[in-house]
């Protein structure tokens, strides 16, 4: 089981903060990506992620473990 997390316009469009996913198969981050996409339509939304506190690319072909935390952030503004 993974959880994942949701900050600004992202917790906004799923109407939560987090929730606890459980997977039977290797399950990838661009895969992970996708089907929260599919289910919250995040089409228009701008955001970055990190697994276990950490920024990674969404390009990269992570493959998630059980006990991983991803978090789904909105942009970051300078300052």
């Amino acid at each position: 089981m993974i959880e994942v997390k949701y900050f600004g316009a992202v917790a906004e469009k799923t109407k939560c903060e987090f929730e606890k996913l459980s997977f039977s198969e290797e399950l990838s981050l661009q895969r992970l990506l996708q089907n929260l996409s599919q289910k919250y339509e995040f089409e228009s939304l701008t955001f970055s992620v990190a697994i276990n506190q950490k920024i990674v690319s969404k390009e990269v072909d992570y493959t998630l473990k059980t006990s991983d935390i991803v978090a789904l952030l909105p942009p970051f503004a300078g300052g």
